[in-house]
């Protein structure tokens, strides 16, 4: 936790209130924090501050904010991913917000168990929101959509994010055309299921204006991908 990152309602008086259990924990016997030291200090949607413990207790922690700091932008591109494993999608929602995606939207597809959309780490996605922010020190949370049809969405939703100056590019071992790299503007990325999506379904994205474009002929795991084709995309931001 490289940030304590409060809920606004903590955060109205001149001593803000941490109150979280889990914080308190954390820097109580992680970071053994005293009276005088200085954190790191984020409103969630807001500002985020350097700001001075001035009273521990046992179920919380006053601060004093300082001063201000700036807030790591964000990446400005929208990741669209096929609903992963249910253990996949805490660290892909974690790994996403830490490395600064703005838009986050979970997909249905043919090769997607219709399984995992009963699983409980969906109703836990704001708590892996928290985390990624905690860690990467931001305080803006990325906005988050699920959308639990293929085909309606790809006709009716996908081609109103796409434009010359936003383009959509759906990550495909098999397409002719390598995926672009240090590219100057905003995007939209598709990453399928592990298996890829299905013929019928690039060609679906392909004729609503997506471009499939290959990253080489590995087929590599949906957390692994999502950190390279970020990195290689916006590796000059």
């Amino acid at each position: 936790m490289n940030i304590v990152l409060l809920d606004p309602a903590s955060a109205q008086d001149d001593l803000w209130t941490i109150q979280s259990a889990r914080q308190i924990e954390h820097l109580k016997h992680q970071l053994d924090i005293k009276i005088g030291d200085t954190l790191k200090v984020g409103i969630r949607g807001a500002g985020r501050y350097t700001a001075e413990v001035i009273e521990i207790s046992e179920r919380k922690i006053l601060i004093q904010p300082l001063y201000e700091e700036p807030v790591p932008k964000k990446l400005p591109v929208t990741l669209i991913v096929a609903m992963p494993r249910p253990k996949v999608l805490r660290r892909l929602i974690q790994d996403a917000v830490t490395l600064g995606v703005e838009k986050i939207i979970l997909l249905h597809s043919y090769r997607v168990d219709k399984s995992y959309w009963q699983t409980p780490f969906l109703q836990q996605i704001d708590h892996y929101v928290q985390l990624g922010l905690e860690q990467a020190g931001d305080t803006f949370p990325p906005e988050i959509g699920i959308y639990k049809r293929f085909k309606p969405f790809v006709e009716d939703v996908l081609p109103q994010m796409i434009s010359v100056e936003r383009p959509a590019y759906v990550a495909h071992p098999y397409a002719t055309h390598s995926m672009p790299h240090a590219i100057e503007h905003p995007c939209t990325i598709l990453i399928g299921p592990e298996g890829g999506y299905i013929p019928y379904e690039i060609d679906l994205l392909k004729k609503n204006g997506c471009q499939a474009v290959s990253l080489g002929n590995r087929i590599i795991r949906t957390e692994t991908v999502i950190p390279y084709v970020l990195g290689r995309l916006f590796s000059t931001w």
